[in-house]
């Protein structure tokens, strides 16, 4: 067994309605964990459904990826939630899934939460510990992911839960560890060779470049590709290949 090993995760299931999002069937036969929209920021039933057997059928284990209720936004602007209702729609979103992939015959693996409501949990502790507690009164054996050094991976921890850090290779770094905002140019990284230069550099030497130029310590046991990212299937096929050139295993968390 190779002594650097590393899961490669994608955010998936991002279609709605007759609204088509990504590449799935692509990006399933290159990661191996997959985040599952739950209907709030993106996905429906249907898309749910289908891919938790996209992921089935590929081996890839499933999880899932709450987020704030904003279809229009992606999830991915800021909204004024108490924490006592972040618990309860991540604790729905979390069994919805749950029940559709006991459906399919498959046991949730993780979880990990969308956009702003991620972003939102790194720094605010009350956030953070909302979204533990969801998963903790959903199963505690569920892994929680989150940035490294977060206050959402230290709500976990303080809740008991298997926890992962998560790395991102198509992302760009503050100098703090924090991800640069998506409004800033460069936010998001499209060249292939960057993004697996990157990915190898915080798997196996657990460092990232921030934007400033400065190396960043950063430790994580899985890597984040963005499914709504044009061209995401080809990147991340590229980005795996690229991994295990370099000797690195690539494997869920957890196992399947």
């Amino acid at each position: 067994m190779s002594a650097v090993q590393i899961d490669l995760n994608c955010d998936l299931g991002e279609s709605f309605g007759r609204w088509s999002l990504g590449h799935d069937a692509e990006l399933m036969r290159s990661i191996t964990s997959a985040n599952v929209a739950c209907g709030f920021h993106a996905g429906d039933p249907g898309i749910m459904r289908e891919t938790v057997r996209l992921a089935r059928e590929n081996g890839v284990a499933v999880g899932a990826h709450p987020g704030f209720p904003d279809l229009v936004g992606f999830g991915r602007r800021n909204m004024a939630a108490t924490p006592r209702e972040v618990e309860d729609f991540v604790i729905y979103q979390i069994g919805a899934l749950a029940a559709i992939a006991a459906a399919e015959g498959v046991t949730l693996r993780h979880v990990k939460a969308h956009g702003a409501l991620y972003n939102m949990a790194v720094r605010d502790r009350a956030l953070a510990d909302a979204i533990a507690r969801a998963v903790a009164a959903v199963d505690r054996r569920l892994i929680l992911f989150g940035l490294p050094g977060s206050e959402l991976l230290r709500a976990g921890q303080s809740m008991g839960l298997p926890v992962a850090a998560e790395g991102f290779a198509d992302r760009s770094y503050e100098p703090d560890g924090s991800l640069t905002p998506r409004d800033r140019e460069g936010a998001v990284i499209h060249d292939a060779p960057s993004v697996v230069r990157r990915a190898v550099r915080m798997a196996r030497d657990e460092v990232v470049t921030a934007s400033n130029g400065e190396a960043v310590p950063m430790y994580v046991k899985t890597i984040c590709t963005h499914g709504d990212t044009p061209g995401s299937h080809e990147l991340t096929r590229l980005l795996r290949a690229g991994l295990e050139r370099e000797g690195i295993a690539v494997r869920a968390v957890g196992g399947v």
